[in-house]
């Protein structure tokens, strides 16, 4: 299933509220090198038609692809959304991004504390 959020569409606003408890969701880039589909399995929050991720440790793939081409496809179980990719510049929605991310996974893993001071917040605007 593909959707698109709108604002005369509740459905789908009510749709991506429901999968905001899913514990992945699929980030699908365009390979900057290859220009095929490049996915990968990561943590998310949403706030709204935003989807906030935190990374640590090497600059992966997917990373440099969303910095050459932001455009990306977020499947979430089995509904698709289009967005922007971007990395999140603004302190206020970096700690934002943060504390939902700490609410929904450092629940029952005390090693999660590091991961949250991970040093790379990204976002995905959802498309409208």
């Amino acid at each position: 299933m593909f959707c698109s959020l709108n604002s005369k569409d509740d459905s789908m606003a009510t749709n991506l509220a429901h999968l905001a408890s899913e514990e992945v969701f699929y980030l699908t880039t365009i390979g900057r090198v290859s220009g095929r589909p490049h996915k990968v399995e990561l943590w998310f929050a949403l706030n709204g038609q935003t989807l906030y991720i935190l990374h640590e440790g090497v600059v992966g793939d997917w990373i440099k692809n969303v910095e050459r081409q932001p455009d990306v496809l977020v499947t979430i179980k089995d509904t698709q959304f289009t967005g922007k990719a971007r990395l999140v510049k603004d302190r206020k929605e970096d700690e934002l991004a943060r504390q939902l991310l700490a609410g929904k996974y450092q629940k029952s893993a005390d090693h999660l504390v590091e991961w949250v001071h991970a040093p790379l917040c990204f976002a995905v605007d959802l498309t409208i």
